[in-house]
Protein backbone atom coordinates (compact mmCIF):
# COMPACT_ATOMS: atom_id res chain seq x y z
CA UNK A 1 0.00 0.00 0.00
CA UNK A 2 1.45 2.94 -0.70
CA UNK A 3 2.26 5.69 2.08
CA UNK A 4 0.19 8.85 2.13
CA UNK A 5 2.37 11.94 2.05
CA UNK A 6 1.20 15.83 2.80
CA UNK A 7 2.28 19.01 2.67
CA UNK A 8 2.56 20.83 5.66
CA UNK A 9 2.68 24.69 4.84
CA UNK A 10 4.05 27.55 7.42
CA UNK A 11 3.60 31.33 7.17
CA UNK A 12 5.73 33.43 8.61
CA UNK A 13 6.21 36.98 9.20
CA UNK A 14 9.79 37.76 10.13
CA UNK A 15 12.33 36.62 7.37
CA UNK A 16 14.63 35.17 10.37
CA UNK A 17 12.63 33.03 11.62
CA UNK A 18 11.46 31.43 7.90
CA UNK A 19 15.29 30.76 7.39
CA UNK A 20 15.64 29.25 10.60
CA UNK A 21 12.84 27.15 9.96
CA UNK A 22 14.27 26.12 6.42
CA UNK A 23 17.62 25.18 8.26
CA UNK A 24 16.27 23.24 11.26
CA UNK A 25 14.29 20.81 8.74
CA UNK A 26 16.99 20.94 6.47
CA UNK A 27 18.95 19.12 9.46
CA UNK A 28 16.07 16.63 9.81
CA UNK A 29 16.86 15.51 6.94
CA UNK A 30 13.20 17.01 5.27
CA UNK A 31 14.52 18.32 1.46
CA UNK A 32 11.38 18.08 -0.36
CA UNK A 33 11.08 22.21 0.51
CA UNK A 34 9.72 25.23 -1.48
CA UNK A 35 10.31 28.51 -0.37
CA UNK A 36 8.23 31.50 -1.00
CA UNK A 37 9.40 34.92 -0.69
CA UNK A 38 7.48 38.46 -1.87
CA UNK A 39 10.56 39.86 -2.39
CA UNK A 40 14.35 37.87 -3.84
CA UNK A 41 16.77 36.84 -1.08
CA UNK A 42 20.16 34.83 -1.98
CA UNK A 43 19.98 33.51 1.29
CA UNK A 44 17.02 31.46 0.35
CA UNK A 45 19.02 29.75 -2.28
CA UNK A 46 22.36 29.37 -0.31
CA UNK A 47 20.30 27.49 2.44
CA UNK A 48 17.78 25.52 0.25
CA UNK A 49 21.09 24.55 -1.98
CA UNK A 50 19.11 23.95 -4.80
CA UNK A 51 21.14 22.72 -7.92
CA UNK A 52 22.20 25.03 -10.85
CA UNK A 53 19.62 25.46 -13.68
CA UNK A 54 20.00 23.63 -16.67
CA UNK A 55 19.02 26.68 -19.06
CA UNK A 56 22.71 27.47 -19.61
CA UNK A 57 22.57 24.25 -21.92
CA UNK A 58 19.75 25.40 -23.50
CA UNK A 59 21.77 28.62 -24.07
CA UNK A 60 25.03 26.63 -25.48
CA UNK A 61 23.04 24.01 -27.69
CA UNK A 62 21.06 27.42 -29.12
CA UNK A 63 24.82 29.27 -29.63
CA UNK A 64 26.18 26.55 -30.87
CA UNK A 65 22.98 25.55 -33.57
CA UNK A 66 22.78 29.24 -34.43
CA UNK A 67 26.83 29.99 -35.25
CA UNK A 68 26.48 26.67 -37.29
CA UNK A 69 23.44 27.96 -39.24
CA UNK A 70 24.68 31.03 -39.78
CA UNK A 71 28.18 29.62 -41.58
CA UNK A 72 26.35 27.13 -43.43
CA UNK A 73 23.50 29.95 -44.67
CA UNK A 74 26.70 32.57 -45.75
CA UNK A 75 28.38 29.49 -47.17
CA UNK A 76 25.48 27.81 -49.37
CA UNK A 77 24.34 31.31 -50.62
CA UNK A 78 27.70 31.89 -51.78
CA UNK A 79 28.25 28.76 -53.54
CA UNK A 80 25.45 29.28 -54.91
CA UNK A 81 25.49 32.42 -56.59
CA UNK A 82 28.06 32.21 -59.11
CA UNK A 83 26.23 29.18 -60.37
CA UNK A 84 23.27 31.87 -61.14
CA UNK A 85 25.43 34.83 -61.96
CA UNK A 86 27.59 32.55 -64.56
CA UNK A 87 30.44 31.91 -61.60
CA UNK A 88 32.36 35.01 -62.31
CA UNK A 89 35.15 35.66 -59.66
CA UNK A 90 35.44 39.58 -58.71
CA UNK A 91 39.14 40.94 -58.02
CA UNK A 92 40.18 37.26 -57.78
CA UNK A 93 38.53 37.00 -53.66
CA UNK A 94 37.65 33.45 -52.96
CA UNK A 95 33.49 32.30 -52.85
CA UNK A 96 33.97 31.07 -49.42
CA UNK A 97 35.90 33.50 -47.24
CA UNK A 98 35.47 32.62 -43.15
CA UNK A 99 36.02 36.28 -41.84
CA UNK A 100 33.12 38.05 -43.58
CA UNK A 101 30.45 34.55 -42.28
CA UNK A 102 31.81 35.32 -39.17
CA UNK A 103 29.06 38.31 -39.05
CA UNK A 104 26.35 36.19 -40.12
CA UNK A 105 27.51 32.71 -37.62
CA UNK A 106 28.04 35.85 -34.14
CA UNK A 107 24.64 36.93 -35.50
CA UNK A 108 22.80 34.04 -35.73
CA UNK A 109 24.37 32.33 -32.47
CA UNK A 110 23.50 35.21 -30.57
CA UNK A 111 19.59 35.13 -31.79
CA UNK A 112 19.38 31.30 -31.57
CA UNK A 113 20.97 31.34 -27.91
CA UNK A 114 18.32 34.22 -26.66
CA UNK A 115 15.26 32.30 -28.07
CA UNK A 116 16.39 28.65 -26.81
CA UNK A 117 17.23 30.38 -23.55
CA UNK A 118 13.55 31.90 -22.97
CA UNK A 119 12.41 28.28 -24.25
CA UNK A 120 14.38 26.61 -21.56
CA UNK A 121 13.52 28.74 -18.77
CA UNK A 122 9.45 28.13 -19.84
CA UNK A 123 10.08 24.55 -20.00
CA UNK A 124 12.15 24.30 -16.56
CA UNK A 125 9.54 26.57 -14.63
CA UNK A 126 7.36 24.86 -16.26
CA UNK A 127 5.12 27.47 -17.92
CA UNK A 128 2.06 28.17 -18.86
CA UNK A 129 0.32 27.11 -15.74
CA UNK A 130 -3.11 27.60 -16.04
CA UNK A 131 -4.31 26.45 -12.27
CA UNK A 132 -2.25 28.40 -9.04
CA UNK A 133 -1.44 24.81 -6.98
CA UNK A 134 -3.84 24.10 -3.80
CA UNK A 135 -2.40 25.25 -0.45
CA UNK A 136 -0.85 28.71 -2.29
CA UNK A 137 -1.09 31.62 -0.45
CA UNK A 138 -1.99 35.40 -2.13
CA UNK A 139 0.23 36.81 0.87
CA UNK A 140 3.52 34.93 -0.22
CA UNK A 141 3.36 37.85 -2.79
CA UNK A 142 2.47 40.59 -0.79
CA UNK A 143 4.19 40.66 2.99
CA UNK A 144 4.65 36.73 4.30
CA UNK A 145 7.17 34.14 3.57
CA UNK A 146 5.92 30.54 2.74
CA UNK A 147 7.70 27.22 3.40
CA UNK A 148 5.85 23.71 2.42
CA UNK A 149 7.48 20.51 3.71
CA UNK A 150 6.31 17.05 2.12
CA UNK A 151 6.97 15.05 4.15
CA UNK A 152 4.94 11.25 5.54
CA UNK A 153 1.78 11.56 6.97
CA UNK A 154 3.07 10.17 10.15
CA UNK A 155 5.68 12.25 10.49
CA UNK A 156 4.01 15.78 9.64
CA UNK A 157 3.48 16.64 13.19
CA UNK A 158 7.10 16.73 14.15
CA UNK A 159 7.70 19.14 10.77
CA UNK A 160 4.55 21.17 12.38
CA UNK A 161 6.42 21.46 15.77
CA UNK A 162 9.57 22.87 14.39
CA UNK A 163 7.35 25.49 12.11
CA UNK A 164 5.72 26.66 15.57
CA UNK A 165 9.15 26.62 17.39
CA UNK A 166 10.16 28.86 14.83
CA UNK A 167 7.56 31.43 14.80
CA UNK A 168 5.24 30.27 12.51
CA UNK A 169 2.18 33.08 12.05
CA UNK A 170 0.24 30.04 10.94
CA UNK A 171 0.26 26.38 10.20
CA UNK A 172 -1.80 23.97 7.53
CA UNK A 173 -2.00 20.67 7.06
CA UNK A 174 -2.85 19.80 2.92
CA UNK A 175 -3.35 16.52 1.81
CA UNK A 176 -1.48 15.74 -1.76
Amino acid sequence: MKERTVRVVGIFIYFDAFLEAIRRLKDLGYRDLTAFSPVPHHEIEEVLEKPQSPVRYFTLGGGFLGAVTGFGLATLTSLNYPIIAGGIMTGGKPIVSIPPFLIMAFELAILFGSLSTILGMLLNIRLPRPRVQPGYDPRFSVDRFGLWVRCPADRSGAVEEVLQACGAEEIRRDEI
